[in-house]
């Protein structure tokens, strides 16, 4: 039976441990568009869900050489969303993870960081030339929607800064074990 939920994540990995839990109630995602996920029916805990931020959109032929690769070694692609691939392997395979050394983490965590200060900025960026219009004009609307937008920048430069920290706690770590 299809299920369909539609929730917004802005935390990929707040969003993945809510995949593993979907699944562990007998849900599996088997789509995904923009917060709208589609679930089927399936046994509890069948699959391991993880998400990536490709280097490229999904359909590059790069991010497609490394989704073929993935599938070689047994992890199944269940959908895409612009940069960002959903990927799931059944549980009685063993641990599934992407990143399992911390250098491989800190890429990746650099490029989700990345990601987010890069779209953060642009939101800063629009919702300050709403702000100076609406002054200037003496617009509400650009106002409100320029203060809108300008929280949503620091909200995905905090997301930045989560992750920001994680990769010096990393860093750190792997220098106690030096």
């Amino acid at each position: 039976m299809k299920h369909i939920v539609r929730k917004l994540y802005w935390n990929y990995e707040k969003e993945e441990k809510w995949l593993n839990e979907m699944c562990a109630k007998g849900m599996a995602l088997t789509d995904y568009s923009w917060c709208r996920y589609v679930f089927e029916d399936c046994k509890s805990g069948e699959y391991v869900y993880r998400i990536e931020l490709l280097e490229n959109w999904a359909n590059h032929h790069e991010s497609k050489k490394y989704i073929e690769f993935l599938e070689e070694s047994g992890i199944e692609h269940v959908a895409s969303y612009m940069r960002w691939i959903y990927l799931r392997r059944k549980a009685n395979e063993g641990e599934f993870n992407l990143f399992s050394d911390a250098e491989s983490k800190i890429k990746h965590y650099r490029k989700v960081s990345s990601f987010w200060i890069t779209i953060g900025i642009f939101e800063l960026s629009i919702g300050s030339a709403n702000i100076g219009i609406g002054i200037s004009q003496s617009s509400n609307m650009n106002l409100y929607s320029g203060a809108f937008l300008f929280l949503i920048g620091f909200a995905l430069l905090g997301l930045s800064w989560r992750l920001i920290k994680k990769i010096r706690e990393l860093k750190k770590q792997m220098q106690i074990m030096q």
